[in-house]
């Protein structure tokens, strides 16, 4: 049930209704019409741009249209007033029936209560995290995981069908840096120093890595030259840190449908045969780019490489796929990666990408609007910076990874659940402060806690009317006397019930998973301001001695609470019962 759609529904009838009465002309687009909350809640239940939107195609005066529709609208039961406003605004009130059957519909569908029907059934691949296999998770791609499996998951509950997708960017110079830093921990686990030279990586999770290859290969390699030990050290020790990722990964709630190798394009034409394509569409060609803007860098040069005509699709400079010496550059793998995306049937590409990727942004959509004829659109998401604090201070050091802190110094600190609640308070372009103090204190400026209290209360007064008495399963709750909850305080929890469905559906339209953790916050804000007006007015308490009146008001909490579990899960926290 979305009791907003079903309004906007009637809306349409009624303008359909209009046209055929002579009092709209035909073919009128309505798609912009639009029915949701008023600002100012004092206005009504919903508002209607109809009238503002139709009246300079119909040639009507928005205020004619408005009255007129308001006059049919009020013929609907479900409609207790329609005014207007203004130049031709139209606000609705509803009768308070029409806001207790959200109840029920609620009880009735449970947590699926607000799954949509927007996506029917469009495959989706969303791409995320795709950390360089050299080390530990940091902060950073925890924020971006966090971010990519909420979206994920918003999408599937919106309709969407969804891939989760890893891309192992083990094609580059960066897996070689790797293989030499473990080696010289397998010298180490010889009893030899280790040279970790500038450039290598000096973490401690390494150490284990070296003592791994000493316990496969013995001392085989000590004596070797480098390009005899590099392939074998360099494929062993990426296994081993992808390892350590899907166990990061694993800690953090996430899981991935695909694992896709940059590797593995390299040496199978697959690289070759994207680039052949947009060759074939005359976007590839030979050619000299221009200077870099600014400052021209001493060591640049007018060279002949390799262009891929990205400007075609909207990039504001053509892109080199092939340097100068004849090998790939890490664009050209990345064409044929997302070729490989489109070829496998997906109809829309979703990217979660670091702030440092603001770049890649309009080369990568040129690449797959070309090579899908512009039938597949991609998105890109840039995850802004986290920045740490502990004690009021910066917190920016780990030993075991030598540089940064990990997704694991942050989960094992606060746990799984806070963690993601947390980086999904602000939108993904938004720094995010993530302070271990404050996102473990229990108090209302703590959304993570203030949702999860709400939860509790919820679980409480179940509990307290189970102790007393009353059948508090979910069917029998449904078919409680929901007339009942006729107060103005209680109205107002049930709006804000109803609106989860629209805040789905407006969440995945814009990708943004954030809006359902704002949602949550809000939501959690309502039901602790009517228990809080219980306790100066005892009849909006949960808990009543009329077994009738309770079964009602135990209805509604339960309620609030399936919504507020259903939007946990999209955000991957699991709801508690009680608070410790």
């Amino acid at each position: 049930m979305n009791l907003f759609t079903d309004i906007r529904e009637l809306v349409l009838d009624c303008l359909k209704a209009m046209v055929e009465a002579g009092d709209l002309p035909a073919g009128l687009e309505t798609a912009n019409v639009t029915v949701e909350p008023p600002r100012d809640a004092a206005h009504g239940d919903m508002a209607t741009n109809a009238a503002m939107v139709l009246a300079k195609p119909a040639g009507r005066k928005p205020r004619d249209i408005a009255e007129a529709l308001a006059a049919r609208l009020s013929g609907d039961p479900r409609v207790a007033s329609a005014e207007v406003a203004g130049p031709g605004f139209l606000n609705l009130r509803l009768v308070p029936g029409a806001w207790q059957k959200v109840v029920g519909a609620v009880l009735s569908d449970g947590r699926d209560f607000g799954r949509a029907q927007l996506g029917a059934g469009i495959k989706v691949n969303v791409e995320f995290v795709s950390a360089n296999p050299t080390g530990p998770m940091h902060v950073g791609h925890t924020r971006g995981a966090v971010v990519g499996d909420a979206l994920a998951a918003l999408l599937d509950f919106a309709g969407y069908a969804v891939t989760r997708e890893y891309y192992i960017n083990d094609g580059g110079a960066q897996v070689d840096v790797l293989a030499r830093s473990a080696f010289e921990r397998y010298r180490e686990a010889h009893g030899l120093s280790p040279e970790i030279a500038e450039g290598l990586y000096p973490g401690d999770y390494l150490i284990r890595v070296g003592e791994e290859l000493k316990e496969k290969f013995g001392d085989r390699f000590l004596h070797m030259q480098e390009h005899n030990w590099l392939p074998v050290i360099r494929e062993f020790a990426t296994e081993a840190m992808m390892a350590m990722i899907r166990g990061d990964l694993d800690a953090l709630g996430v899981k991935m449908d695909v694992y896709s190798s940059e590797k593995a394009l390299y040496g199978t034409g697959k690289i070759e045969a994207a680039i052949d394509r947009l060759r074939g569409m005359g976007l590839i060609y030979e050619g000299v780019l221009e200077p870099p803007k600014g400052k021209t860098p001493e060591d640049w040069e007018p060279r002949e490489q390799t262009l891929f005509k990205s400007t075609a699709h909207g990039d504001d400079v053509d892109r080199p796929v092939k340097k100068s010496d004849g090998a790939w550059t890490y664009f050209a793998p990345d064409i044929a990666y997302h070729d490989d995306k489109v070829q496998r049937g997906f109809d829309m590409l979703i990217d979660i990408l670091g702030a440092d990727h603001g770049g890649y942004v309009k080369r990568m959509k040129a690449a797959v609007a070309a090579l899908s004829d512009g039938r597949v659109p991609l998105d890109v998401k840039l995850i802004q910076l986290v920045k740490l604090y502990k004690n009021g201070e910066p917190f920016k050091m780990s030993k075991r990874a030598g540089t940064f802190v990990t997704l694991r110094d942050v989960v094992d600190e606060v746990g799984a659940d806070v963690t993601r609640f947390v980086m999904l308070t602000r939108k993904n372009d938004a720094p995010l402060d993530f302070d271990f103090d404050k996102v473990l204190e229990q108090s209302r400026d703590n959304p993570v806690w203030y949702v999860q209290y709400a939860h509790a209360r919820v679980a409480s007064v179940l509990r307290k009317a189970g102790e007393a008495g009353l059948d508090t399963s979910d069917a029998a709750l449904a078919g409680a006397d929901l007339s009942k909850l006729d107060h103005p305080a209680e109205i107002a929890l049930i709006r804000k019930l109803a609106d989860w469905p629209r805040q789905v559906e407006i969440a995945a339209r814009a990708h943004e998973p954030h809006r359902v953790a704002g949602y949550l916050t809000e939501l959690a804000a309502d039901l602790h301001g009517h228990w809080n007006k219980g306790n100066d007015e005892p009849s909006l308490r949960f808990v009543q001695d009329d077994r009738a009146t309770m079964a009602a008001k135990i209805a509604l909490a339960r309620a609030t609470g399936v919504v507020i579990s259903a939007g946990l899960a999209i955000l991957g926290v699991t709801p508690v019962e009680e608070m410790r």
